[in-house]
């Protein structure tokens, strides 16, 4: 396959460790899975709008350093990157806050070099996005993203080959629409008629849709003509809906985390890197809880490197 491009929001991470203290790393869902895709070997690139500051350069050095290409990022004079700040429970569960309204990725589809950008999504061998990505665009933004979605969908021809897989994550984030859940609702709706693969968490997709239960959001996401999709449920496992068939696949073992902030992004990562590879659905979402299940059990949204490995399966 060629390159994945992600698109999204990378942010200053401020986590509190176990001395209260808080330190000081870099994160953002999509890119977050960006990161753990390009570990397991995918040839991947991230999609997104940064500053001319010192945090910005930090980003870029950060996604290098971790076989991101990160030439997709226009920087923005005068703009700094969103900042978030995630304290976790006895429990793992964390809560976020956020400083992002003026993040320069807002405004992705509406800077200069944002043809190009496109360009690329249109060219990728598949494009990953989240609700989070959708959250962050004006109508305008939107209008010009998923029409590059659309056109990734419909570029296979002899000469190029297959169109690109387009891979949604709903991750929904109430804060992001501003509690409009009738946009949310209408946005989501035109990305999924777009998309070829769904990943959402079954929480998210409750609270969105209403939906009752992992099953029935597969039978919705469904009607939009995405063919494969899995939900993930947390310690519940995932069920695959794939190749015409739907089956549970339970997480392996079960943990007490430490920290759950990256644990939707990593088993996407696993999951593609998986597919990617030619596993099946079932395979794949094994791969996926497996790298989640190491995820959770350190602090940050990206973990060390040393301790994932023989974590991702190839």
């Amino acid at each position: 396959m060629a390159k994945v491009v992600c698109v999204g929001e990378v942010m200053v991470e401020l986590a509190r460790g176990s001395d209260g203290r808080f330190g000081l790393a870099f994160g953002g869902d999509t890119f977050n899975t960006a990161v753990y895709l390009a570990r397991a070997g995918v040839d991947v690139a991230y999609a997104t709008a940064l500053g001319d500051d010192a945090f910005s350069g930090d980003i870029l050095a950060l996604g290098a350093a971790e076989g991101v290409d990160m030439s997709l990022i226009p920087r923005v004079s005068g703009k700094v990157p969103g900042l978030y700040l995630i304290t976790t429970d006895n429990a793992g569960e964390r809560s976020f806050h956020y400083w992002r309204d003026t993040a320069p990725a807002r405004a992705l589809f509406e800077a200069d070099g944002w043809q190009e950008v496109a360009a690329a999504l249109v060219g990728a061998g598949a494009v990953y996005f989240s609700g989070i990505t959708l959250s962050l665009y004006s109508n305008q933004g939107l209008g010009r993203f998923l029409a590059a979605l659309e056109m990734a969908g419909g570029a296979g021809d002899s000469r190029s080959g297959p169109p690109a897989w387009r891979v949604f994550d709903g991750n929904f984030r109430p804060r992001g629409w501003g509690g409009d859940l009738s946009r949310a609702r209408t946005v989501f709706a035109e990305a999924l008629k777009r998309s070829s693969m769904a990943l959402p968490t079954f929480e998210d997709e409750a609270a969105l849709w209403g939906d009752a239960s992992p099953a029935a959001t597969i039978e919705r996401i469904s009607t939009y003509g995405v063919s494969e999709v899995v939900v993930k449920n947390g310690a519940g496992g995932a069920l695959v809906h794939a190749e015409g068939r739907t089956v549970e696949v339970p997480v392996e073992r079960t943990v007490s985390p430490l920290d759950t902030t990256g644990a939707g992004d990593s088993f996407n990562a696993g999951y593609l890197a998986a597919r990617i590879a030619g596993a099946t659905p079932e395979a794949a979402a094994q791969a996926g809880h497996r790298l989640a299940a190491e995820v959770i059990m350190h602090r940050g949204a990206i973990i060390p490197r040393a301790a994932q490995e023989g974590a991702t399966a190839h």
